[in-house]
């Protein structure tokens, strides 16, 4: 196999490990991250059901998980890797601190999403004599699917980053690649390759989200 071949087969190996890393990691954190930002949302002072206390405690939470270093959060999840994929490094134990990291965000950006859907079309809703639970599954989601493609973009996104410094400490894909390879045994153009293929798959999402979002909010 020519160097040209093993390059590519190491890439297209790497590039395949954060895709899987990071689509499954951004479907949990989005799945985790769903309610808490329609109770941050609804929880609101302003919200629908307004519950200050709640909303206090929450806010707080995300914040405090938003800002912990993602490095130090993994090495923290290491024995709950074990546990659930029965292993703390690799492609399968990563997708488990990378949801968890990415969750708060998530929560965020979607609370900011449904935060922005027009005052008027929810009291709209409640004048027509609609439940909280039918003003956010028919109003409020439905309102700001746009703005939540164009943040799960950013989730996926930031997931990239999150996954390529996953890699320091044996978490596979092209971040693991750049290091063992490219760093490690002195091989620029493994580590070059890498970077390349990184900023490519982070132009490509980004494209296909703003696309997404921009034929929704025409739909609307």
């Amino acid at each position: 196999m020519s160097s040209v071949q093993n390059l590519a087969f190491l890439v297209g190996k790497a590039t395949g490990q954060t895709l899987i890393m990071v689509f499954s990691s951004t479907f949990f954190s989005v799945l985790l991250g769903l309610p808490v930002g329609i109770l941050l949302c609804t929880s609101d002072p302003a919200g629908i059901r307004p519950r200050p206390l709640l909303y206090q405690v929450l806010t707080r939470i995300v914040n405090v998980l938003r800002s912990f270093p993602f490095i130090i959060l993994m090495i923290l999840l290491f024995p709950l890797s074990r546990i659930l994929a029965g292993t703390s490094i690799g492609t399968a134990a990563t997708i488990i601190p990378l949801s968890i990291a990415a969750a708060p965000f998530a929560a965020r950006i979607i609370e900011t999403a449904l935060k922005e859907v027009d005052a008027g079309v929810v009291q709209a809703a409640r004048a027509m004599g609609s439940t909280n639970m039918q003003i956010i599954v028919k109003v409020l989601l439905p309102e700001a699917l746009p703005s939540l493609t164009a943040g799960i973009t950013l989730t996926i996104i930031n997931l990239i980053g999150y996954s390529a410094m996953a890699g320091a400490i044996g978490g596979g894909g092209l971040g693991d690649l750049a290091i063992r390879y490219g760093y490690q045994r002195f091989r620029p153009d493994v580590m070059a390759a890498s970077v390349a293929v990184i900023l490519i798959l982070v132009e490509i999402i980004q494209a296909a989200g703003s696309k997404l979002s921009a034929a929704q909010m025409k739909k609307r």
